[in-house]
Formats: structure tokens, C-alpha cells, sequence
């Protein structure tokens, strides 16, 4: 019989399995050939902050297509600490992002350096409602970070939000005061803002809303503008992020920042997403060199579609959330909650997949692999967590193991290939065995202290 202490649930490709308890692992004898994952609390490393998605203006605009009970069925299915997966760190843009409905800026006014204009309006129709909904279901406020894709056109050197520009020298001080200005507005609504990066994929010219800045230029916005802005302001607290692009060049772009003190002080961390390769080393490596220093996976979604059944994404997402974690990363944030069934809305066609998806014909909601990948993590994996030892025998088996507040302790494994795998899972005196089928994912939690 399974031990009562250990809880087994798996999601498995061509069966009915998603996230379902599996009362059939239990006590030895292991297979002869087992991989043994051997599990060891006593050696702790980071703590875990949590896991969540982004409110978008383009989720929050296809949740209120859906019928009422639709929308409290979507919301619940992620923020619902029971019986959802319980997300509660998330991000949302600052001024509008592709996932727009079009270019819009808070502070929209030409030549108001004062912000006398600066107005969360736009937000106020679908975007804010989302988040505080999600609230409500998740019965705190959550740990929200935000993140400008653009400044104003006004403020930029090319006049427009889209196609790259930079930012005017003579509109640092007041692009830096609209951070604050957005903190105090939300905060106003009721959502707190936890915390802020300096610029979305500052090393990319897009067609949609973008902004260029080496890192010459981010060190010297935060440390002269940003930074003291925020302070001044009594917010000295908001996590800010530098970065928030890629993993490939994740190492360059932190080096500046960090080896200058006046500017590092400011700093609690970067964002890294997954696009343009895996690099997963380059997470260690900035961890090695500034171990003081946070690592938060930002963003990352299936680009070209919304990829409806496909469950190749959901192992993209389980492989991406155990080696960032295992490299200490101390939370990942996916993309887009909600898209309709185009991938979309997106002001420039630039559609994407997301875990959920809303077909607006239908009426019917499509939950991808990638929802249940993300639970195993997210709804088992607690914040105040941290990571723990855990080794493992075989190249072809991905796993990772978390020790939570209440004593419990999560252990993932994923198998991406074609073959079963037989585990032997050792929890400190727990033993608990079961063969992990092809293309699944299995998350064993021990119970906590009593």
C-alpha cells in the first residue's frame, strides 16, 4: 500500500490523467532497475518567492467575453489555493505590451514632464477588475510585478511606442516618476505592487510596443532616476528587476549593473526569459558570481499560435521550471493567463499559446498541458519553500525537490521520453515506488510536521 504520509499525483500524455492522485505507488521492493532519487532536506538552498502567469489586457478582455460562471471557473482553476493552482506571484505591463488591444501610455499627455495627466483609466476597464477577481479567489493579495514594454512615444527618440527607439535623456526623470505614479494608482485600487522590472527585452526592436537600452544605459537609468525615485517615494521595498529578456545574454547585461555599487544597491534581482535557446547555465553562473542576488523567470510562452492539444508544450514548460529551479531561480512566470482561440487578441498579429484558452465561438474552455505542468509546480510548491538537495541517477529523468513552510516536503519528476521509468523515491524514511510512464510528469508530497 502507498504510505499515508506520501501523496502521489501524476499527469500522463494519451490518458485521462491530469494532476489525478495515484493511490497504486506505494512501499517497495523497488524495481531491480529503478532510478533511485534520493531526496535530502537536510541541505537547503533558495527560498521560493512562487509561480503564477501575466494579466494582460488581452486576457483580461477575453475573461469577460466568457459567460459569468465561466469567468469564476477560470479564475478558480488557477488562483484557487485548493482546488486551482494556487498562482500567487504574477506580472501586468505598464502602458500597453502586444497583448494590447493598441498602443496606450498612462502619462499620454506631450511635454508633461510633471505627470499632471497621468491617468491608470485604460486599466480601469478590464485590466484592474482581472486582478482584483483573482484576488478574491485567491484570498490575498498576490505578489504582483510590473513591467513596461514602452515608454510614451513622446518620451522616446523615435516618436513612437513600437519599432525600438530609446528613451529622451530629458525624460528620464519623469519616466522614472511614472513607475511611482503607477505603484500609488494601483495601489489606490487595492492590488499592491511587489514588484517592478526596468524594461521588457530591453535588447530587442519589435514591431510592437519596445524600448532599447544597453546596459550601460539601464545601469545609469536605476542608479541615477529609477532607483532614488523610488526611494524618495517611500518605496524602497518594490523588488526592482533588471533585465528581463533573455537567458543567452543574461550574464553581459547583469555584469554592469551589479559591479557598479551605487547602482547595485538599488537592485534586487533579475528577470530572464526563455526565447532565442535554453542557456540554463548562464542562470548558474550569475547566481555563482552575485549569490546576493535574486533570479526570477519573467516570461515565457509557445510563440506562433495558440498550439491547441499540443503536449509538446507542457514538457517545454515542466523542463524549463526544473533546470531554472534547480539553478536558482526562485519563482517562473509564465505569459498570458488567457488567449481566445486565435492566440490573440494582439495588436500586431504576434499570437502565442497560453496554459488556458478561451474559444469565443464555442463558448468552451481549453485547458493546455501546459496548466498542468505548471500545477505540479505552483499548487505543491508553496512560497517561503526552499529548494533542497536531491540526487538523481539518469540523464533522462528531470526532477527537482522543495521543502515547504509547513514541513512537507514536494518532490517533481519528468519523464520526456518514450519508455517507462521505474523510480524509487527516498524522502528522508520514506520510501515510495512507481513506474513514471512516457511523456508525464509526477509530483510525490510528504506530509509535514505535525
Amino acid at each position: 500500500m502507498q504510505p499515508a504520509r506520501v501523496r502521489v499525483f501524476l499527469t500522463v500524455r494519451d490518458t485521462p490523467d491530469r494532476l489525478a492522485p495515484q493511490p497504486g505507488w506505494g512501499r517497495g521492493p523497488p524495481a531491480g532497475d529503478a532510478a533511485v532519487l534520493l531526496v535530502d532536506p537536510a541541505h537547503a538552498f533558495q527560498e521560493i518567492e512562487g509561480f503564477g502567469g501575466a494579466f494582460t489586457e488581452a486576457a483580461a478582455v477575453t475573461l469577460h467575453e466568457a459567460a459569468p460562471e465561466q469567468q469564476e471557473e477560470i479564475l478558480r482553476a488557477y488562483f484557487d489555493p485548493v482546488h486551482g493552482l494556487g498562482y500567487t506571484l504574477c506580472r501586468t505591463h505598464m502602458n500597453s505590451c502586444d497583448f494590447s488591444l493598441g498602443n496606450y501610455a498612462h502619462a499620454d499627455v506631450p511635454g508633461d514632464l510633471a505627470l499632471e495627466h497621468f491617468t491608470i483609466d485604460r486599466d480601469r476597464r478590464d485590466l484592474v477588475p482581472m486582478i482584483q477577481a483573482a484576488q478574491r479567489v485567491a484570498g490575498t493579495p498576490l505578489k504582483l510585478f510590473a513591467s513596461p514594454w514602452s515608454p510614451p512615444a513622446w518620451m522616446k527618440t523615435n516618436g513612437e511606442m513600437n519599432h525600438g527607439g530609446s528613451l529622451r535623456p530629458e525624460c528620464r526623470e519623469a519616466w522614472a516618476g511614472c513607475y511611482v505614479k503607477f505603484i500609488e494608482a494601483y495601489e489606490a485600487e487595492g492590488i499592491p505592487i511587489w514588484g517592478l522590472t526596468v524594461q521588457n527585452e530591453p535588447a530587442a526592436v519589435q514591431r510592437w510596443d519596445s524600448c532599447v537600452y544597453t546596459a550601460g544605459e539601464e545601469r545609469d537609468f536605476v542608479r541615477d532616476h529609477l532607483g532614488p525615485a523610488l526611494h524618495r517615494a517611500g518605496r524602497q521595498d518594490v523588488k526592482l528587476m533588471v533585465w528581463d529578456h533573455n537567458r543567452d545574454l543574461l550574464y553581459h547585461r547583469v555584469k554592469p549593473i551589479y559591479d557598479d555599487p551605487e547602482c547595485s544597491r538599488f537592485v534586487w534581482g533579475a528577470g530572464f526569459h526563455w526565447y532565442g535557446g535554453d542557456h540554463f547555465e548562464n542562470v548558474q553562473r550569475v547566481h555563482d558570481a552575485w549569490p546576493d542576488k535574486r533570479l526570477l523567470f519573467t516570461e515565457g510562452c509557445v510563440e506562433g499560435g495558440p498550439h491547441l492539444g499540443e503536449w509538446s508544450v507542457g514538457e517545454r514548460y515542466g523542463a524549463s521550471l526544473v533546470n531554472d529551479l534547480e539553478r536558482w531561480a526562485v519563482g517562473w512566470v509564465d505569459w498570458n493567463l488567457l488567449l481566445d482561440e486565435t492566440g490573440g487578441p494582439n495588436h500586431v498579429g504576434n499570437l502565442c499559446g497560453a496554459p488556458i484558452h478561451y474559444d469565443r465561438n464555442s463558448r468552451t474552455i481549453h485547458y493546455q498541458s501546459s496548466y498542468f505542468y505548471m500545477g505540479h509546480f505552483s499548487r505543491f510548491v508553496r512560497p517561503g519553500a526552499r529548494r533542497v538537495a536531491v540526487g538523481n541517477p539518469r540523464d533522462d529523468l528531470l526532477a527537482t525537490a522543495f521543502r515547504n513552510p509547513d514541513g512537507s516536503v514536494a518532490v517533481v519528476a519528468m519523464n520526456r521520453t518514450d519508455a517507462s521509468i521505474a523510480l524509487d523515491v527516498r524522502i528522508g524514511d520514506e520510501e515510495v515506488c512507481g513506474a513514471l510512464p512516457p511523456h508525464a510528469i509526477v509530483t510525490l508530497v510528504s506530509a509535514g510536521e505535525r
